[in-house]
């Protein structure tokens, strides 16, 4: 289980879909959704639950993600028995606080299907959305974070660098 667990620590792999101007804690602000794609928000909001006893809800949501990816019928399987035993059947290393878990039961996983537990991740974004997230962006991870961004934004190299690349394309 905890090979599976360090599998989607940071969310290594996952993309960033959104092409803004805004970047790290001023994306991240914007909306949980932001934050989640970024793999250094993803890290530090990790930081922040585990402090909070929450971090499992974040590697739950990431579990399920990943599951939608999931292609061929034994590997979806085995994810699935995956995703079950380590979040959500009640002898689960890293049980998720979800309604209806104990109506989930385990032979849904003979039969799985990439949305099969949308239900319960929606849930757990809601959650996190509404009670982790908003806690999250006054915690001092976040604000040191925000802290350190603008001291690089404002040093005399960075200021340099953006000098130069407006002379480059205003020539």
């Amino acid at each position: 289980m905890l090979g599976y667990m360090e599998k989607i620590n940071d969310g290594e792999g996952h993309p960033s879909s959104s092409h803004q101007a805004l970047k790290g804690t001023s994306k991240w602000a914007t909306s949980l959704e932001n934050l989640l794609e970024d793999p250094e928000g993803v890290k530090r909001f990790r930081e922040f639950l585990k402090k909070e006893f929450s971090e499992e809800n974040v590697l739950f949501w990431l579990a399920c993600e990943e599951f939608k990816k999931t292609q061929g019928k034994k590997q979806m399987q085995e994810k699935a028995k995956e995703i079950y035993m380590t979040f959500l059947s009640s002898k689960a290393s890293s049980q998720v606080n979800v309604e209806g878990q104990s109506r989930l039961s385990e032979t849904i996983l003979e039969t799985p299907h990439p949305l099969m537990f949308q239900k319960l991740q929606d849930q757990i974004f809601n959650l996190m959305k509404y009670d982790s997230y908003s806690r999250f962006l006054k915690s001092d991870i976040f604000l040191n974070q925000k802290k350190s961004e603008e001291q690089e934004e404002n040093s005399p190299e960075a200021q340099t660098a953006a000098k130069r690349a407006s002379r480059i394309y205003n020539t």
